[in-house]
């Protein structure tokens, strides 16, 4: 006895049955045409109305791709359980016809195999899925991330109640004058479903629904005037890069990066944009700019350089990189530690820069623990005569101020103080675990985590500034990493900044494209401090590509190394989460070999 049976309607072209890049279609796979799409209409009877509770006793599927039916699948179902008298009278299967019948747990690999690659289309598709789903669960199946279109919920939105008073699969079925009868068996439920999804889609596509994401955007609630704004993403290209949302004005009003620009548009006037503010920008906006980018990192660059540059309204980040706060070793006699928001070239020690104010107070107060140097503000000659202050009389100052330590002495508290902001910061680390040991045998537990944050601030600001010194240190660094299709991303990287990026095509020769993007890129002068050439979010955004698998360090022109004893070393103990990876300068080295020329095969 055949258990079930899959009737091939015509012999489609393997590239038409396989999805684009080997993956399961989704509504992220937008401006797809609708007759390039391949839908499988299903439909199922039940036991009852919950999965779980209920059984299936039969499946019926129609596969359809640009309006003709390109195959079939039907078959009863054993539910494991008897199949109540009404249900029986309804559809007309009774627990004689399935006795015999595969179970689910058989019949599920074949329907996932004769789905595979499409759209999932069914009327009221939450039930229908919902038990697809729980039992393939049940009996170890992975269920696809299957896209699914509800001709229910699509009907909703297009039937007026002139036409037909519900949305009934019948009553839908005599509006579109189906060839098919709905009769509550799978198969003949499947085929008219198929016509009631082609009569709908004549009803959208005279509104401009033409794409899968189109009809996406059709079914869900959106405003009229959301979806009339679509046009705006048809002329960008699929590629990766930034774009720039603009008013009537030509102001901007946010900056994106994308590896699809035209997808990642056209999403923003679909259900799935759900943010009150981006919603608010979709309203006013009425235009978008794009910059094609060659890599994805330049994409990133590119967008925190326009967003400094624009500071639009309705970006959150990235917009005041300028506003900064550093803290400073001054230059004078009896040297403290400052708070500043630049650096200048006058030879003292800096650390940062930290977001906000109130970090770099914590990492001073940490500071502080280790070292008894002076946090009065009052200008002292190099024999001060004044008054010391309550800190002298607890012990946690050295009180230059009363002459009661020499400049020399005063000294080798400030030059261990400046190992410890640019080299290693263990006296910091030791001082502090001490203070919240101590802290913590007395059950003084808040106090305790108000040190701990104060050594997390340094140790962390720490780590950074060590890790942007070490690359802006370098005055040029070419890397690469082979892509997916074979070929080359090239970056050249010019004291932390990105001067060049580009693609070398799979097949050609990548030292000749390196060579120039050398000849082209950004010409880059030192500056002072570590975050001169680039902003902090730059250095890192380079910093995270360059250390990521499969770079390959092709030239450089300086020493790329961060201290073996630096505080990258104590991030893991801080927060396992958050650890970062620091090599031994020789491990750079080891990392810094030839570039070969991209394979064609």
């Amino acid at each position: 006895m055949v258990a079930f049976s899959v009737v091939a309607m015509t012999s489609p072209a393997p590239d038409q049955l396989t999805p684009i890049r080997g993956v399961q279609p989704s509504f992220d796979d937008l401006g797809t045409p609708l007759r390039d799409v391949t839908f499988c209409v299903v439909d199922l009877e039940t036991t009852g109305g919950a999965p779980g509770d209920s059984g299936i006793t039969e499946i019926g599927a129609v596969k359809v791709r640009g309006g003709e039916v390109i195959g079939e699948f039907q078959t009863l179902v054993n539910p494991s359980e008897p199949i109540p008298p009404f249900i029986a009278v309804l559809t007309g299967i009774t627990n004689v016809m399935v006795a015999s019948s595969p179970r689910i747990g058989s019949v599920l690999p074949a329907f996932l195999e004769f789905a595979q690659g499409c759209v999932m289309v069914a009327h009221n598709a939450p039930f229908d899925m919902g038990f697809l789903k729980h039992d393939s669960q049940v009996h170890g199946y992975d269920w696809p991330d299957f896209a699914v279109v509800d001709t229910a919920l699509l009907a909703r939105r297009v039937i007026t109640p002139d036409e037909a008073p519900n949305c009934k699969l019948g009553t839908l079925a005599k509006l579109f004058r189906t060839t098919t009868t709905p009769n509550h068996r799978a198969l003949s439920d499947a085929r008219a479903t198929v016509d009631v999804l082609h009569g709908l889609f004549e009803r959208v596509g005279s509104l401009g629904v033409q794409t899968l994401e189109d009809l996406q955007t059709f079914s869900a609630r959106v405003a009229p005037a959301v979806r009339a704004k679509r046009h705006l993403a048809e002329t960008l290209p699929h590629a990766p890069g930034v774009y720039l949302f603009t008013d009537d004005r030509g102001e901007v009003l946010y900056v994106g990066k994308s590896k699809d620009l035209r997808n990642r548009v056209r999403s923003y006037f679909t259900a799935s944009e759900t943010r009150t503010r981006i919603g608010e920008m979709i309203g006013i906006a009425t235009g978008v700019r794009a910059i094609e980018c060659g890599t994805s990192l330049e994409a990133e660059v590119r967008e925190l350089r326009l967003i400094a540059e624009h500071k639009p309204r309705y970006n959150r980040r990235s917009k005041f990189p300028e506003r900064q706060h550093w803290l400073k070793v001054t230059v004078e006699p009896f040297p403290r530690l400052s708070l500043v928001k630049q650096v200048r070239d006058d030879d003292a020690g800096y650390l940062g820069p930290f977001s906000s104010r109130k970090t770099a107070e914590r990492a001073m107060a940490a500071l502080h623990e280790a070292f008894p140097i002076r946090q009065c503000t009052a200008r002292m000659s190099r024999n001060p005569q004044l008054s010391p202050c309550v800190l002298a009389e607890m012990g946690r100052c050295v009180a230059p101020c009363d002459g009661r330590i020499s400049m020399d002495s005063y000294g080798e508290f400030v030059t261990m103080l400046r190992t410890a902001l640019t080299v290693d910061p263990t006296p910091v680390v030791e001082a502090l675990d001490r203070r919240i040991d101590l802290l913590s045998a007395g059950e003084r537990f808040e106090d305790a985590a108000v040190h701990r944050d104060r050594l997390s601030a340094f140790v962390r600001s720490s780590a950074r500034m060590q890790r942007m010194a070490s690359v802006t240190g370098c005055a040029e660094i070419c890397a690469a990493r082979r892509t997916d299709d074979g070929g080359w991303e090239l970056h050249v990287i010019r004291r932390g900044r990105l001067a060049a990026a580009g693609i070398s095509p799979r097949g050609t020769d990548p030292r000749r494209y390196l060579e120039m993007l050398r000849a082209s890129a950004e010409t880059v002068l030192p500056g002072i401090g570590p975050v001169a050439s680039a902003s902090p979010e730059e250095i890192e955004l380079v910093l995270r590509w360059l250390d990521q698998p499969g770079i390959r360090l092709v030239e450089m022109d300086g020493t790329w190394t961060c201290p073996v004893s630096g505080a990258g070393r104590h991030l893991t103990r801080l927060d396992n989460s958050h650890s970062e990876e620091h090599h031994h300068p020789t491990e750079r080295r080891r990392r810094l070999r030839p570039l070969g020329p991209a394979r064609a095969g």
